[in-house]
């Protein structure tokens, strides 16, 4: 079974509509797919309608769309993700978190166009921002930096990221966000198995895994493409000693820049991982 759960579309900051998503997953012949936006669920309930509309004609085999999210936190300066799957959308909690995360995007940006503006010369509008993902998408740093690049800030994104998206910048703003700890418990309460993401990046993910059990953490992201075969091995261990669950997705924003390589449904995932997951998502359900 071939599977990814870590994909994201234009409603954060992937180039690919849900639409598209759901297409290339297709063509790619994966069987599960979880979409997890940062932040933002709005385009689940896109790719399922277009994937019922699709799925009722003959050529496409049928594909599983999983529930999912990525919530971006920061903890210790640690920018911490934590992923969610099988959450029941409409709880008013997790409702609630979303709001409160996107709420402090949108004041973190304005901040930062206005740091911009005043101490660079370096003329953004909220509009400008805004047309870069869509409408009701998580805003974030990648629009940022393609904002600056267009108005002539920066020679490329890179050099935006480098010059003025980063904590050494006079003129950026740390985003308030929930705590990890918020973020699994909403995801727990709301019905859903929360994932710490990509531990690669997170020089202090072993003690904060464990802690994070306390709040209903159920996962480890053991595979990831940042992930060499020794990280895979090391986290699958870790999960293994602490009775959790390993996920694993591509991670997909965007083809390659210069091959155009799209690397959805690319990552080697065993077969086996969307089997426990499933069960871990029973085994909630009658918890």
């Amino acid at each position: 079974m071939k599977i990814d759960l870590h994909i994201h579309t234009t409603y954060s900051d992937g180039v690919f509509s849900p639409e598209k998503v759901v297409d290339t997953a297709i063509a790619a012949g994966l069987d599960a797919i979880a979409i997890t936006d940062h932040d933002n669920v709005l385009s689940y309930s896109i790719a399922k309608n277009y994937l019922e509309k699709i799925q009722t004609q003959d050529s496409p085999k049928p594909l599983v769309l999983i529930p999912g999210i990525e919530i971006n936190t920061i903890y210790k300066d640690y920018e911490v993700h934590i992923l969610g799957y099988f959450m029941d959308l409409k709880n008013s909690e997790f409702q609630k978190v979303i709001k409160s995360q996107q709420m402090a995007r949108i004041k973190q940006t304005k901040e930062i166009l206005k740091l911009l503006n005043k101490k660079e010369g370096i003329k953004i509008s909220m509009d400008n921002i805004k047309k870069l993902v869509a409408e009701g998408g998580s805003i974030g740093r990648p629009h940022l930096a393609k904002a600056i690049c267009s108005a002539g800030g920066t020679a490329n994104i890179v050099d935006a990221y480098n010059k003025y998206i980063n904590k050494e910048s006079g003129v950026f703003v740390q985003r308030k966000t929930v705590s990890p700890h918020e973020a699994v418990e909403t995801i727990y309460d709301a019905g859903g198995i929360p994932v710490f993401a990509h531990p690669y990046d997170v020089d202090i993910a072993d003690v904060l895994i464990k802690e994070l059990m306390n709040y209903g953490l159920r996962g480890i992201e053991a595979y990831h493409r940042k992930h060499s075969p020794a990280m895979v091995e090391y986290f699958s261990t870790l999960a293994e000693k602490y009775g959790l669950i390993m996920t694993g997705g591509s991670d997909f924003h965007a083809p390659h820049p210069t091959s155009g390589n799209i690397i959805l449904g690319k990552s080697f995932i065993p077969d086996w991982v969307y089997g426990k997951l499933i069960e871990e998502k029973k085994r909630l359900d009658l918890a």
